[in-house]
Parts: structure tokens; C-alpha cells; sequence
């Protein structure tokens, strides 16, 4: 499995109408696969929409865009609101949860790390130990690195269902000393953090 992850940037004030157009849009484009989620910037980036798709494989993914570009009503006419996009692949830790529909937010982190070369293997066995105490205590959405975009990355993300929970979680973690996991920030070069909430049409809420 991997997932596709596509940034968009847009225009201000766009949103409200972007959502609209490509909801409608959607109804057409899920024929042929599914969305994972569909989410929009609340606090960091601003004006970002983030959409990610589930496929097998790569050539799973070039199946489907090969249907789907045979679709009249795909893609959602957004091109006047969108000013940069950005896509990634994204292959999930071996021990990382699948992106399924359902409500579990509806507040959304994202949070990507920039990484050292060769640092990948201590950092996803420093995951593998601590994550089950971590998920005690608020569910892991994915965690996975980029493998097709801006590499030596990765990304996870975090559900909450409210941001007063974020805090008292995280402030938790770092009482019980589960969370970070030992090392990580050797192995850090640059960190960022969005928080995200999803559109009425997002399978995961």
C-alpha cells in the first residue's frame, strides 16, 4: 500500500468554493478509486488543501489516472484558486495503521520531519518500540517516508478531537516519557506541523 498525498496551495478566500467544485467533482472520480481523506489547513500553512489516495503500487496509481483522465468530469475545475501543488509518495512504516473511513478527528496534525541521510532505520525501530504506549493515549492516523518527492522526509499523523486534547496528550507523553521516541532529534534536521480538518465529503472525519 501506499498513499498518494497532493498540497495545494490556493488563492485566499478560495476555500469555501474549491471544497464545493471538487466535492461535486468527486462523486465522479470515486468510481474509479477512493479518496483515504480530504482535509484543509486550520492553523500553519494557510489555504491548503491536502488530499490523499490509496493505491496498491505505483502501477496501480498509473492504472487508475490512466482511467480517470478519460473522465469528463474529472479533475474538479479549481485551476483559477490553485497557485502551487505538490505531490508525494508516501510508503507506511510496516507497522503503521491504514488510512480508513471514519470519525476519529476532527482535528488533524501533520506533522513532517526532514531527516538525516541513512537515519531512516533507527528512526522507524525507535517508532516500532514506543508508538503502542504512544497510541494509548490518542490514535496515530499513518506514518510513512517519502518516497517520490522531497526524500530523506516523513510524515505522520495524529487524530484529536479537540485541540485542548492535543495538548493534555502531548503534555502526557512527555510525563510518561513514552513520547518522543530516544534519538529523534539527532536524527532531525527540520520539523513542521500543520493542523488540518476535514470537508464534509473527507471518508475520514
Amino acid at each position: 500500500m501506499i498513499y498518494e498525498v497532493r498540497t495545494y496551495r490556493l488563492a485566499p478566500g478560495s476555500l469555501a468554493e474549491v471544497e464545493k467544485r471538487f466535492g461535486e467533482a468527486y462523486e465522479h472520480r470515486k468510481k474509479y478509486s477512493s479518496l483515504s481523506a480530504f482535509w484543509h489547513t486550520e492553523i500553519g500553512p494557510l489555504n491548503e488543501i491536502i488530499h490523499v489516495w490509496p493505491y496498491q503500487d505505483l502501477a496501480d496509481r498509473a492504472r487508475v489516472r490512466a482511467e480517470v483522465g478519460k473522465e469528463p468530469n474529472w479533475p474538479p475545475r479549481i485551476s483559477e484558486y490553485v497557485l502551487s501543488m505538490q505531490s508525494e509518495i508516501l510508503v507506511p512504516f510496516p507497522f503503521s495503521p491504514q488510512l480508513k473511513p471514519g470519525k476519529i478527528g476532527p482535528f488533524y496534525e501533520m506533522r513532517y520531519y526532514t531527516i538525516k541521510i541513512g537515519t531512516l532505520p533507527d528512526i522507524m525501530r525507535a517508532w516500532e518500540a514506543n508508538l503502542p504506549e504512544r497510541m494509548k493515549l490518542s490514535p496515530l492516523v499513518v506514518v510513512g517516508h517519502v518516497d517520490l518527492g522531497e526524500v530523506n522526509r516523513y510524515i505522520h499523523i495524529w487524530a484529536y478531537n479537540s485541540m485542548d486534547q492535543r495538548e493534555a496528550v502531548r503534555a502526557k507523553a512527555r510525563e510518561m516519557g513514552v513520547w518522543p521516541p530516544p534519538g529523534g532529534a539527532g536524527r532531525l534536521l527540520t520539523q513542521a506541523n500543520k493542523i488540518m480538518m476535514p470537508a464534509a465529503f473527507s471518508p475520514m472525519q
